[in-house]
């Protein structure tokens, strides 16, 4: 008995030392729009075998750009790439945008055509040879149950294995110990987040608490267009603030909960022989 712990242990330790390896495997980027065809073919699969595809929408969000959705996914993806042994795709920026969609600048793909597009997209990935695609998605909505979908139907027919994280939502409880409170849509949490990417893009000059609004309780009622850019998840809380601190305590621990999510999924796909 004592020689079959011994043995396992051992094991153990080797797919640790592994692990640890890969993770430090140096490639001249993690780009997949840098990076040339050789460059492709050496690493892809025998080194890399994981992509990040970050997909968001192009919509109102207070007094932060209208490309936070494609921001945050992306700048996660850029973030962790090295420390998961991924290469970073090319963003999907478009999406499904709500109500929302009338406010100046604010775009939105119908269901159908986004369905088709990203489906596109992940089979693709599959194609070229990633064995692990990993959605890093930056907007909720009908967006998240469309992709939740198509990641299980192309996980089916190609033979990969799917991971779709919706940032924000994972890291709930990043924002409560970060900020003591839920935050929101274009909210305090999401605000923060793109602070810490570069405070140039943040106007806490537009900003008053008239922009913010609790979301509306499930089956309460409804508003077409949204009367605020800034949906509250709770009444009295997530209105902004800028506190810098804060922001990049927020974006550090957000990147290592989503970096840890990768790794432990893709250790207990191994582990389970799939």
């Amino acid at each position: 008995m004592k020689k079959v712990v011994i043995i396992c242990l051992a094991l153990m330790g080797f797919a640790t030392t592994a692990h640890f390896a890969q993770s430090k495997i140096s490639l001249p980027t993690r780009s997949m729009t840098a990076i040339n065809w050789m460059e492709f073919r050496e690493c892809v699969p025998s080194k890399v075998n994981t992509v990040l595809l970050p997909t968001g929408t192009y919509e109102a969000h207070g007094v932060i750009p209208n490309g936070t959705d494609i921001l945050a996914p992306v700048a996660i993806a850029e973030k962790i790439a090295e420390e998961v042994n991924a290469l970073v795709a090319p963003v999907i920026p478009y999406g499904i945008t709500g109500s929302l969609d009338a406010y100046p600048g604010s775009f939105s793909m119908s269901e159908e055509a986004y369905r088709g597009y990203a489906r596109e997209v992940l089979t693709g990935m599959a194609r070229i040879g990633f064995k692990n695609i990993v959605v890093v998605n930056g907007h909720g909505g009908a967006q998240t149950n469309v992709l939740n979908q198509v990641a299980l139907e192309v996980g089916q027919k190609m033979k990969v294995r799917t991971l779709v994280i919706n940032w924000w939502s994972y890291t709930s409880d990043v924002t409560l110990s970060v900020f003591g409170e839920d935050g929101g849509h274009a909210g305090w949490n999401e605000n923060a987040f793109i602070q810490a990417i570069d405070p140039k893009l943040v106007h806490p000059e537009r900003y008053t608490d008239k922009l913010a609004a609790p979301l509306p309780e499930p089956g309460t009622y409804s508003a077409y267009p949204s009367p605020v850019s800034i949906m509250l998840y709770k009444a009295g809380q997530g209105y902004v603030r800028f506190d810098q601190a804060k922001a990049n305590e927020y974006f550090a621990k957000v990147n290592r909960k989503i970096a840890s999510l990768i790794i432990e999924t893709r250790n207990l796909w191994d582990a389970a022989g799939l």
